[in-house]
């Protein structure tokens, strides 16, 4: 099975639909461990907020030009650092080799960049394998309720939005400065 992926710009008017599928992406994994959601996550008004700003690249990820994920990426071309903001692969595109297809797909977008960064909740063990085992990523540090001077996002009740009370910081070195 050929893996070759393509990223196409987003369109910034057309946000929902991103939403929706990123929704159902993380949702199962989320739903696992914490039962059915309240809310959707990441909520509608992260994903606009996302789609508004300027400074970050929102990618739809193509295979034989069916829609299977985005991402949405942040770059410092002058300082050489990328960060992953979001990364989704659609769940019946799993165990495919297509996200890992996917992520080099970005890092040769961004040739300039030589340290990305990303997140991911400390109970996500596939994304944690993925990151470390098959993008070559390392967890550099570990936000949680004992992080000094970490404030953890809450939702509009005052209560930790499911999966973010603790997670990890991921860093891959591409190019030594």
């Amino acid at each position: 099975m050929s893996k070759k992926i393509r990223l196409e710009k987003a369109d910034r008017e057309q946000w929902q639909p991103f939403a929706r599928d990123i929704q159902r992406s993380f949702a199962p994994a989320v739903e696992a461990c914490y039962g059915p959601l309240k809310e959707a996550i990441p909520s509608d008004e992260e994903i606009k907020t996302a789609f508004a700003d300027g400074d970050l690249d929102i990618f739809h990820i193509l295979w034989e030009e069916k829609g299977i994920g985005g991402a949405v990426v942040r770059t410092n071309t002058s300082a050489g650092r990328g960060s992953l903001e979001l990364f989704f692969i659609l769940p019946e595109f799993h165990s495919l080799g297509l996200g890992l297809s996917a992520w080099q797909a970005i890092e040769s977008t961004y040739p300039e960049i030589r340290v990305w960064e990303t997140i991911t909740p400390y109970f996500e063990q596939r994304n944690i394998h993925f990151y470390v085992n098959k993008c070559g990523f390392h967890i550099v540090e570990f936000f949680n309720k004992s992080h000094p001077g970490q404030e953890l996002p809450k939702n509009d009740e005052g209560e930790a939005i499911p999966g973010t009370e603790a997670f990890f910081r991921f860093e891959k070195i591409v190019k030594e400065f």
